[in-house]
């Protein structure tokens, strides 16, 4: 199910899984939010990857959305203890995370990885 963000909605590992073998060698940005985390809502974050997944340069980005509690398998998973945190991979790996509303750190990632 695509957002209006771009930004798919991840319910469960395997859509995880998938959605990353998907990717292939492209940036994979993981944002795991919740509802009720007043910080996700407000989150200058939020309006960061709203822009960078608009953005043409971008294209070759994937931008995921996993609401906790509704794929509370990915959350245990991937070892969320708070939100946002915010995981970047590439060709399946992990390549870093890192978790609080930082804009500035979240585009710099981005930019760093995305090739």
């Amino acid at each position: 199910m695509l957002l209006p963000l771009k930004k798919t909605r991840v319910h469960s590992n395997i859509i995880l899984k998938n959605s990353l073998a998907e990717a292939g060698d492209k940036l994979v940005v993981v944002d795991f939010t919740a509802t009720w985390c007043g910080p996700c809502q407000i989150s200058h974050c939020n309006s960061s990857l709203l822009g960078l997944s608009e953005n043409p340069s971008y294209a070759n980005v994937v931008f995921l959305k996993v609401d906790v509690d509704d794929a509370q398998d990915v959350a245990q998973s991937c070892d969320i203890k708070c939100m946002p945190t915010f995981h970047f991979y590439k060709s399946g790996k992990k390549l870093e995370d890192f978790s609080g509303s930082n804009k500035t750190k979240l585009e710099e990632i981005v930019n760093q990885h995305k090739g």
